[in-house]
């Protein structure tokens, strides 16, 4: 979900201005849905998304499309928010289908925001990516080819309904039944990323031998926050391994204080 090209850069920070301008007046229980309908829409449906994506259409022939497809299917801020994005100009249909996940999972976010819940959001989204490390069988059940759709969403519900935001079932069903390509692990580290990003905040994953107190969570946070200029979201990881001391982990950046990492890089040295 990595628009990298400076054209659908630009029109995915148009969508995203866009998405923010209709949130305050739109019913955010319905939006994040709508949006990834249109998106599976558009997966599923080829041609439909070439005909939205194409340079060379008009703007008229592309919102004429997209109002006669989905008119009375989605809610009107929905409508009008897919209306003005196929209006941009995106490098290849795949950039338009990316741009439109990119919206809805920031609509959930919202939503969560809305509800005071954004935090739990984040959590949850991280705490399932490690139930299904924990168990193999669950993973292996919801990412099976074999198993419907139907079967896999409500095995989801008996895990989830109730226990985590709606936000969070509605992020986990899109992943589980329509992948995109992408395992199911990776899936949830790239929302959750998105999910953080709604309040420009980075996540550091933390591992640690013992669970951090509340004080100690809120002085990590803290320092982390002043080296990186950024509100920092910590996702705490237990892991014995770590001997003692943490490991922390912002993006591709590793912040090792950990008695095995300095063991390991005692052999290292040795080995040297």
């Amino acid at each position: 979900m990595t628009i990298t090209g400076a054209v659908g850069r630009a029109s995915l920070a148009d969508a995203r201005a866009r998405l923010e301008a209709v949130i305050p007046s739109a019913d955010l229980g319905t939006l994040g849905g709508d949006l990834f309908a249109v998106l599976n829409l558009i997966d599923r449906e080829h041609g439909v998304r070439r005909a939205v994506s194409d340079p060379s259409a008009s703007a008229g022939a592309k919102d004429a499309l997209v109002r006669g497809l989905l008119e009375g299917q989605v809610s009107p801020a929905a409508l009008g928010l897919v209306a003005d994005v196929v209006r941009l100009r995106w490098s290849r249909p795949s950039e338009l289908s990316d741009a439109l996940e990119v919206l809805a999972v920031t609509a959930e976010a919202a939503r969560a925001e809305a509800a005071d819940r954004i935090d739990d959001l984040e959590d949850e989204l991280f705490r399932f990516s490690r139930v299904i490390e924990r168990e193999p069988g669950l993973r292996d059940a919801l990412v099976s080819r074999n198993l419907p759709g139907d079967r896999k969403a409500a095995l989801l519900d008996d895990l989830l309904a109730g226990k985590v935001t709606a936000s969070a079932l509605t992020l986990v069903t899109e992943l589980v039944l329509r992948p995109r390509g992408r395992s199911l692990e990776g899936g949830l580290a790239e929302y959750g990323r998105l999910v953080a990003q709604r309040r420009e905040r980075l996540v550091a994953l933390v591992r640690t031998p013992v669970d951090l107190s509340a004080e100690q969570r809120t002085r990590l946070a803290g320092v982390l926050a002043a080296a990186y200029g950024h509100e920092v979201h910590l996702n705490i990881e237990l892991d014995p391994s770590t001997l003692g001391g943490l490991s922390v982990q912002i993006g591709d950046e590793i912040i090792d204080g950990t008695i095995a990492g300095r063991l390991d890089d005692v052999r290292r040295r040795l080995a040297g």
